[in-house]
């Protein structure tokens, strides 16, 4: 029985065609001005499409902990396409995005309970022309985001630390 080599055009509606990705094991912070669409500069990947017609999955996983205790009800995270902002459309002065932080557990000293924010989106580009997708977020406050720590990060069982990624899947429509 012969081998047959596979290409895209061979495969059918539906298939990954290719998957890159970036995964965030160290830890870093983020300032963030109020209002203010601001990228996470760890967790960039570029994909060059092989068709014009597939769908881009973009997933992320951001482990982190907000310096704001109240920041997680106030914040929308999102993904950027080079420079275009992807997620929900703007509607009036509402935070727009994919979606918020997830609590994993409530302290209102904001040192060691890190939340999550796990999410998914599908994006036509039409191209295949490199792209870079990057993780993007939006808060009410002013405020830092901590990433893979928790804001305390203080050497104890009772502090979390975590990794965060995110990939882009191409698939062929």
């Amino acid at each position: 029985m012969a081998l047959t080599k596979l290409n895209s055009a061979s495969l059918p509606v539906g298939s990954v065609i290719h998957t890159k990705k970036t995964q965030y094991v160290d830890t870093t912070q983020v300032i963030l001005a109020a209002n203010t669409n601001t990228t996470i500069g760890v967790l960039t990947v570029d994909i060059t499409p092989r068709r014009a017609s597939s769908i881009i999955r973009l997933d992320a996983n951001i482990f982190h902990e907000w310096l704001n205790a109240d920041a997680m009800y106030y914040c929308m995270w999102f993904f950027y396409r080079n420079t275009t902002k992807l997620g929900a459309p703007q509607a009036g002065n509402r935070l727009s995005g994919i979606t918020s932080s997830t609590i994993s557990f409530y302290g209102s000293d904001a040192d060691s309970t890190p939340e999550v924010a796990s999410y998914s989106y599908f994006d036509s580009p039409t191209t295949t022309s490199q792209i870079t997708y990057k993780v993007g977020v939006i808060c009410h406050y002013a405020t830092t985001v901590h990433i893979n720590r928790t804001v305390g990060d203080t050497d104890s069982t009772l502090f979390n630390r975590g990794t965060s990624f995110i990939s882009a899947q191409e698939i062929k429509q």
